[in-house]
This record gives structure tokens, sequence and C-alpha cells, in this order.
């Protein structure tokens, strides 16, 4: 490649790879594969060798591509959490040996799979978990403790521990609890995560760490950045160690005195995958005594002692049989690709989403098509291209009405979905009654989905409101229900009719209004009659409410349909509880508080409701219009902040002062 070539191409590279980054690491979001990415950064590296003129302070080359996020305090790591340079060949780990023996005698090399996931730094102090963080840029962080929190595999203690142990995880989500996510998903009518890796990321990153909670995240430990009171000497040692702490490591590291014997464990560990609960993207070569790492070295972005071999997808050609029509409880209606079935990446494959009518017009798809398919992230299968047309194929055309009713469907502007118009649609109803029914809007338990298809099926519950219209000899005559589970479900039924005024609203499955909305919608306007009378303009002024929800939710609940079945819930005894704020929980009404270190006895999420129980706000970062800083045991910038603006700064104990004497400080 010329130089003026070369300086044109790693330019455009460099400017390609930072959007890429942001969209993988900051928006948990990514457009590209994984395996295009690494290509991309391998081409950058390729021209900076050749021309070194060319290569800048800031190019990703020289840095880690995660950045710290606004929404949560900041954590300097004080061993910075490294990246690992990428192999895609044989020869280049060989040519990895060659450079480690040029500078070590004798090494010995440890081998682990590479987690996808998201990088995290676990720190216990007399073995109490007291902070966890994301990688960020490798220097600085974000606070994410009480997200980790939620993750049942780490231990929140660990017997016989060192004075002070810093450990680096990844934290992921498994196969199955993906995939019950996107079925979730799907049935709301929300676009699916694309693969696990970026749903443990967003699940991760919440604010609110109850939903983290719910997406049953795990984590692997795989390394021990810092310990205070241990004389550990190789990487094998430290995980032994791990191992016997509690600590859930990889399922097998093994070591090798060759690069022959590595590349063969590297094999071995990729045949695997299909068979492993979880993604990996390749497997880590480490040297394994820590004498001969410092020798060794490392560079500004990575280790010089360890190379990452990284999988390359694998993709499988197969005919698309059909093209099906999913109804989805908003109405949305997503086409699904039937194939010959396959064997890919460990599993069989016969059905995929082909997302929309834009995304088979753009590939061309069409029924009876040889096409080539993956699967992203290890688990959703995709198609990639079509390798030829059957012949006779003709243009796949969207039908004019629903599959499942016949009724007329439309796209809305702006949108890619087609929905069918239809609120009775059949499809739609089985959707909408589990919804309706599940743990954030009526929470009846014992009602999953396969009672609610017998009672559809048995003509028995046609709309929400049938539901409390059962009576227990109709559970009954259920398969698998005899009198006893008969009267349990009636008696949850009848308890779900107490409900919170913003779990019926939830309940009710509107288009764009979550629990968080629902809440937010009850709480300002107090009640279910407040609510029907209020018009777009009005909800736009509660904060955090959008034009868009604003506008579906007025144009809801102003349906004549809607008006008539709320009062049928009314007269079939649900409450629907108004939600009126008492005068004593308005004390922090229009203060805004931010909470920096950690407090004696309280999580933040517990103080930050408590915070909200009362009136009022919490922001993640200090400015002149903060009311109080809530400060515990170290406490960082966001303290010294404080005093710098002049913000009055509180404990704990001052806040439950003010909340028990309901008097400001």
């Amino acid at each position: 490649m010329l130089y003026m070539e070369a300086m044109t191409r790693a330019s455009e590279l460099r400017r390609l790879i930072e959007y890429h980054n942001d969209r993988y690491y900051n928006k948990d979001n990514p457009e590209i594969t994984d395996f295009e990415y690494d290509m991309l950064l391998r081409e950058l590296e390729n021209i900076e060798e050749e021309y070194p003129e060319l290569k800048t302070e800031d190019s990703p080359t020289m840095h880690v591509g995660g950045n710290k996020s606004e929404k949560f305090s900041e954590v300097v790591h004080k061993v910075p959490m490294m990246s690992l340079h990428d192999a895609f060949s044989h020869d280049e780990l060989r040519d990895f040996d060659r450079k480690v023996r040029d500078v070590v005698n004798s090494p010995v090399y440890i081998v682990e799979p590479k987690f996808d996931g998201l990088s995290v730094s676990c720190e216990y102090r007399k073995g109490k978990f007291f902070r966890g963080s994301t990688r960020g840029d490798g220097i600085k962080g974000e606070d994410i403790t009480e997200n980790l929190m939620t993750i049942k595999t780490l231990p929140m203690f660990i017997e016989n521990a060192p004075e002070y142990l810093e450990v680096r995880g990844e934290v992921y989500m498994s196969f199955e609890t993906f995939e019950r996510l996107c079925n979730e998903q799907l049935d709301k009518g929300e676009k699916p995560f694309k693969n696990p890796r970026n749903a443990a990321a967003g699940s991760l990153r919440q604010k609110d760490s109850s939903v983290t909670a719910k997406r049953t995240l795990d984590i692997f430990i795989f390394n021990i950045q810092q310990v205070e009171g241990v004389e550990l000497t190789s990487h094998k040692q430290s995980l032994d160690y791990l191992t016997e702490l509690g600590f859930p490591t990889a399922p097998f590291y093994n070591t090798f005195d060759n690069i022959e014997g590595v590349i063969d464990e590297i094999e071995r560990i990729g045949n695997l995958r299909g068979e492993l609960q979880y993604g990996i993207d390749g497997a880590v070569v480490k040297v394994d005594s820590f004498l001969q790492r410092e020798q060794i070295g490392v560079t500004a972005k990575y280790p010089k002692w360890a190379e990452a071999y990284k999988y390359p997808p694998e993709e499988k050609e197969t005919t698309l049989l059909d093209i099906e029509l999913n109804v989805g409880r908003t109405g949305a209606i997503t086409p699904v690709g039937i194939f010959e079935p396959v064997l890919l990446a460990g599993s069989t494959v016969s059905r995929a989403t082909l997302n929309n009518e834009d995304y088979i017009k753009e590939k061309n798809i069409r029924i009876g098509d040889r096409v080539i398919i993956r699967k992203a992230g290890e688990i959703i299968p995709e198609v990639v291209s079509v390798v030829r047309h059957s012949d006779n194929s003709t243009e796949y055309k969207f039908p004019e009405v629903c599959p499942s009713c016949g009724s007329r469907i439309s796209k809305e502007e702006g949108e890619a979905v087609y929905r069918c118009t239809n609120t009775d649609c059949p499809a739609q109803l089985m959707r909408h009654l589990i919804h309706f029914v599940s743990r954030d809007a009526m929470d009846i338990d014992g009602m999953g989905p396969a009672v609610l298809e017998q009672l559809v099926e048995k003509g028995l519950v046609s709309s929400p409101a049938d539901i409390y219209r059962l009576k227990s000899e109709d559970i009954s005559a259920l398969e698998r229900k005899g009198e006893k589970s008969a009267q349990n479900l009636i008696d949850a039924i009848e308890k779900s009719k107490g409900r919170e005024l913003h779990r019926f609203v939830y309940a009710l499955g509107i288009r764009h209004i979550g629990v968080k909305v629902a809440k937010l919608l009850c709480e300002y306007f107090g009640s279910i009659e407040a609510i029907m009378e209020a018009n777009a303009d009005s909800m736009m002024q509660i904060d955090g409410f959008g034009a868009v929800m604003a506008q579906v939710a007025s144009n809801y609940f102003s349906l004549g349909s809607t008006r008539e079945l709320v009062e049928e819930f009314r007269h079939l005894g649900v409450e629907m509880k108004s939600v009126q704020k008492e005068l004593d929980s308005m004390l922090f009404e229009g203060k805004t508080f931010v909470l920096t270190g950690t407090l004696p006895s309280f999580t933040r999420s517990d103080a930050s409701a408590l915070i909200e129980q009362n009136g009022g706000k919490v922001s993640s970062s200090v400015s002149k219009k903060t009311s109080y800083v809530l400060a515990g045991e170290e406490a960082g910038s966001k303290l010294d902040k404080a005093n710098k603006l002049g913000v009055t700064v509180i404990t704990e104990e001052q806040l439950l002062s003010m909340i028990e004497s309901k008097q400001l400080i």
C-alpha cells in the first residue's frame, strides 16, 4: 500500500473503529459482528506497523474502547484493566510463542476459555464485597456495586479472606436466560437484544438494580487484580486459590509447556462451544509465571505475555422453506424464516427471525432460496446472505391482513413494523393475557400460559376482565387442576384485585408504557379518573414522560372502549387504588440529592427510594442546583465538588433525622 493511500485509509479506519467502539461499549448496540470489528482493527494495526509515523497517540490500537458513563459515579482502577491482543490463526499463536521465548526461557502457558460478556472489577475488604465497577476505558470505570449485588453466583462474603482483594470477572447471560428474555421482549412488541453479551451489558448498566435482578446474570472470575496478605507466584495458583475461596471460576484451565499443546487445547475448547450454556468467542493464552510476566512486560493497551485467539463465526448453507408471521401482544407482526434443519454452533437450527419487511427486501430473501445462516452471538440464528434464488422465485410480499384474525394491518410513519389493527385479535389476546397476569402487572400466582390457553380454548376467557368472572369449578375442570389448586388460583385472583393503580395501568398493555412509566403517570394524576380525563399536553408535564408516550397514553384512555373496560374491572371488584402522596411525603419536594460513597446501613437504591418516597429527586452529578450530597465512607470526587460549590453535605443519620423530625437541615 502506498504511503498516501495508507494515510487516508488509516484515518478512515480510526473514525470507523471509534464509531463502532461507541456502539459496542457505551450504547450496547453494535452494528457489526465482533469478527468484522476485529478485522478493521487488525487492518489498522498492519498499516501502523508498516508506517509507524501514522500511529497517533489516540489511535484505537492504543486504548480500550469503552468510556465511563455519566449515569454512574467514577471508579479509578489502581491496577489497569487491560485488553488483550488478538490472534486469528495458529501461525499468529506460534509467532506469539517466539516473541515470548525471545525474552524468557521455558515458559509454561495456561489456556482458558474467553467468555463473551462484560468485564468488571469486584473488591472485597475483610471478606465483604464493598464495590464493583465496569472496565470503562481500562483506567476509569463506572460504579455498578448495587447491580453486581444482584448476581447470585457472585459471593457477597468470603470465608478466610485476605485483608483486601480485588478480582476481575466477566458478567454474562446464559443462552437459556437470553432466549427467555428475547421471547418476553417479542411478546411485548419490543425489539429484542441482539446477543447475550449486549443483553448482559445493557442489564448491568441499568440505573434501577431491580431491573438487573430480573435479568438473572452470572459471572466467571478469571483474575486477581490486587491482594494483601497472600503470596502467589503463578496464574494457575491464583485460579486455584479463587476456587477455594468460593468464586465461580472457569470450568477448565490447563497448562502446557509448548505452543502445539496450546493450539490443540484451543481447538478442543472451540469444539465444545455448542455444548456450553454460555457464550465464548475465543480462548486466552497466558504465561503462567508472574515473574516471567514482569520480564516480558506490557504495551499501553495490552500485556505482551498474553494472547486471545478469536474463533471465526460458524456459518452454514441451508434452504428457506417458508416464511411464517407471528403476531405479538401489541399487534406487531414479525416474519420468521422456516429452514431446512442444519447443525450450527452446537444446536439444530430450523427457525430464525427475518425482522421486518425492509430486512427481507434489503437481502432480497425469497421462499425456496439457498441462504447462508449463522448464529449472532452464538445464539440468535440470522440470514447472512442469499446464495442463489430458486427457479421461478418471486419477491416476497407482506400480506395486507393479519394472519391470525384477517383484520387490516398498518405501519406507522417512521416504523419498520406492521401491526394488526384489531385489539380483539386472538393472537394478541393470548400474549395480552400473559402480560396482564405477570409479576410486575396484576401478579396472579399460578395463572401461567398453559392455564390461560385452556381457559381461552374453552371460551371462559376472551378478555382480561373475564379472569375476574372465573369460578372455582371452571378451573377445577381444567387439565391437571384439582379442587385445592383451583381454590388457590381463585384466591390469587381475588388478592390481585387490591394491586396498586400503576400495576393495573401497566397490566393494560399500553404501547410504550412500562411499569416505571405507569408509576410516574399514576403518582402524577393520583387516580384512574384523572388519568382518563388528562390530555397529551398535561401528561408531557411529567418529568420523564416523552411526547410519544403522552400521545399514546392519552389516545388509549380517551377511547370509549377503554372507559367501558375500566368500568367493567371496577364492577368486578378491581380496586385500582388511588395513589395520593401524603403531606408528610412532600418533605423533600423540589430538593435534589446526590449519593456518594458507601452508606452504613442502606444500599444506594434503598436510600434513593427513601428520598423519592419523601418527594425528592436523585441525580448522578453534583451541580449548583444540588440540594444535598448524601455521603458515606470513601466518598470520592462528588464530595470534593460539593464542598467546592458549597452544597450541603449530610450523613445517613442526618437524612433519617430529617425524615423523622419532618424538618430540613
